[in-house]
């Protein structure tokens, strides 16, 4: 499992990151990892795809994250980009409830699929706070050390960039990742896209077409969200 998760990163991604990468906990998160194949239980994403949110979307790209909590963790849902799923996958219903939103806030017609490798490649970084998860056991690895290292990340973006951002922050558990945003930034926030809370704010949030006006007053391209 060792060599599964060695990073291959973009570029400037692993140079921006590459101190968490010798740090103890990161050597944790291996051992972990190893152990949990050795016990016969399977993880997710597949080890070529731990950090695909930031292969997927090189740092020098980056104007938006999106901060989901942890991969899907049936067969064949996570690839490593929040709230994503490859293609040929079931729509997961929090996707459904964003894919509602975006056509209710920017009239887009809902896709027939789940992939939004489309938004990683203008990017809209794609970050789970926790970048693997055991195969039927929701958050079973958010313990293990990742936060440590997502936080970092986040950190260390707003340190290299330190304004014109947009952080999407849905749900209780993304919110609390606002302390770690220091720069000018676009923070918006609402409730996640669950079921559970759908209702309660998100629909209705209007996030994606904030996120546009404010990246065009900056002189930057808009996010073609109907570019899935």
């Amino acid at each position: 499992m060792s060599e599964t998760i060695t990073p291959k990163l973009d570029p400037e991604w692993l140079e921006l990151l590459r101190e968490e990468f010798q740090k103890k906990y990161f050597a944790e998160i291996k051992r972990f990892l190893l152990q949990e194949r050795e016990r016969g239980y399977v993880v997710y994403p597949p080890g070529s795809l731990i950090f695909n949110a930031f292969d997927s979307s090189p740092l020098s790209a980056t104007r938006v994250v999106i901060i989901g909590q942890d991969p899907y963790h049936n067969p064949g849902q996570a690839h490593g980009l929040s709230f994503s799923v490859p293609h040929g996958v079931r729509i997961p219903p929090s996707l459904l409830n964003i894919h509602k939103e975006l056509q209710r806030d920017l009239n887009i017609t809902p896709p027939n699929h789940g992939n939004l490798e489309g938004w990683a490649k203008q990017g809209v970084l794609l970050l789970n706070s926790a970048l693997t998860v055991r195969a039927y056991k929701a958050a079973s690895h958010s313990k293990i050390g990742w936060a440590h290292f997502t936080d970092a990340a986040i950190r260390k973006l707003c340190e290299a960039k330190k304004q014109g951002l947009v952080f999407m922050l849905w749900g209780t558990h993304a919110r609390t990742k606002k302390e770690l945003i220091v720069g000018d930034h676009l923070i918006l926030e609402a409730p996640h896209p669950s079921p559970l809370s759908a209702s309660l704010g998100f629909i209705g949030c209007g996030h994606f077409s904030k996120c546009n006006e404010y990246l065009i007053k900056r002189g930057e391209k808009p996010i073609l969200w109907e570019n899935f």
